[in-house]
């Protein structure tokens, strides 16, 4: 498939799919005219390199696990690499966990206030998770403390 059928498929721009090649997460061939030529799994990885992203992996990172995601290739160095990924994308799952149900806090209150008249003031202070992250985010997090 020709780079712009790569790009519709995967829901991403041309550009970034020259950006993936230029930093040797993607490979193509190119017709006799010069046209970039994507097998079928390119799609795939493709949307495999954007979770990766997304989870915040640095290309550099990534080049260098996808042997291991796509082909089952894998030294106990890159292994470890792999589990300290994961227990950070653990970490972070856990903290927007906690931002998740702080915002089910805000929206549960706000609806009660429009019919009891309280403020998100006083919801807030009533919600213990308020007072586990009223110091700046729980623990790991890498927001500051906020000050009055």
């Amino acid at each position: 498939m020709r780079i712009g059928e790569l790009a519709a498929a995967a829901q991403v721009s041309v550009r970034a799919l020259r950006y993936y090649e230029e930093q040797g997460l993607l490979t193509s061939e190119r017709s006799p005219s010069g046209q970039r030529r994507y097998p079928g799994s390119a799609v795939d990885r493709v949307r495999l390199i954007q979770q990766l992203y997304a989870a915040g992996l640095p290309s550099r990172a990534i080049v260098d696990l996808l042997p291991c995601v796509v082909d089952g290739r894998a030294t106990p160095e890159l292994l470890a690499r792999l589990a300290v990924e994961r227990d950070r994308i653990d970490g972070r799952v856990a903290e927007l966990t906690v931002a998740r149900d702080r915002l089910d806090s805000v929206i549960d209150g706000a609806t009660s206030n429009l019919r009891t008249g309280r403020s998100c003031r006083d919801v807030a202070a009533a919600d213990p998770a308020a007072t586990e992250t009223s110091a700046g985010g729980p623990a790991g997090s890498r927001r500051p403390p906020r000050t009055p």
